[in-house]
């Protein structure tokens, strides 16, 4: 249960915030797979994390205080395809950067999915990146509420065929389906 979250910082580069031994989940997805609307529907919040009418929007890493006692870390969308190609290139450094480099150790990394788009190949390095690094993951795969029953079943298994042993979970920000299960995943976590 998420009493309380709030904004405290964005970096995009070097911080004292990123080792300063509160636990982190962090949130990492193609653009557009709404990512900022899940954490907002985790934390009960219309409004914590800004949702863009365009994808794309989040250009830096951004920390939410969350309880008073751990990090909800919002990293930039990556393969935004209407970014022009340097700035595509910075972006996933950046979270390249956070994920190998910066000596974050996020208890969890939630990788966010579009059910429609399923597992792209941006997806598919990710996930090399989060096991190479040892982070563990869950993937949640979100929107399910736009696809009928049997759409979505055959994009769940599709998505599984490839992940592997990844966790998956399936969730709508919309509807907030799936939210109990996101919340109790990101709960083990902190134990």
């Amino acid at each position: 249960m998420i009493k309380s979250s709030q904004f405290i910082k964005s970096i995009r580069g070097t911080d004292e915030i990123i080792s300063d031994g509160v636990p982190q989940i962090a949130f990492v997805g193609r653009s557009n797979v709404g990512k900022s609307s899940l954490i907002n529907a985790i934390v009960d919040k219309k409004a914590l994390v800004r949702v863009g009418k365009k994808p794309g929007k989040t250009k830096e890493i951004n920390f939410f205080l969350t309880n008073g006692t751990f990090y909800l870390v919002d990293l930039p969308g990556y393969g935004y395809a209407q970014a022009t190609p340097k700035e595509r290139e910075k972006l996933k450094k950046l979270i390249v950067w956070y994920l190998s480099e910066s000596g974050a150790k996020p208890v969890l990394v939630v990788l966010v999915l579009d059910v429609k788009a399923g597992l792209t190949s941006f997806d598919e390095d990710m996930i090399g990146i989060l096991r190479t690094e040892k982070h563990p993951f869950i993937i949640v795969v979100n929107k399910i509420d736009k696809l009928k029953q049997g759409e979505q079943a055959q994009q769940m298994a599709a998505i599984r065929k490839v992940s592997g042993d990844a966790g998956i979970l399936a969730a709508s920000a919309q509807t907030s389906r799936g939210i109990p299960e996101v919340l109790e995943a990101l709960n083990s976590a902190l134990q």
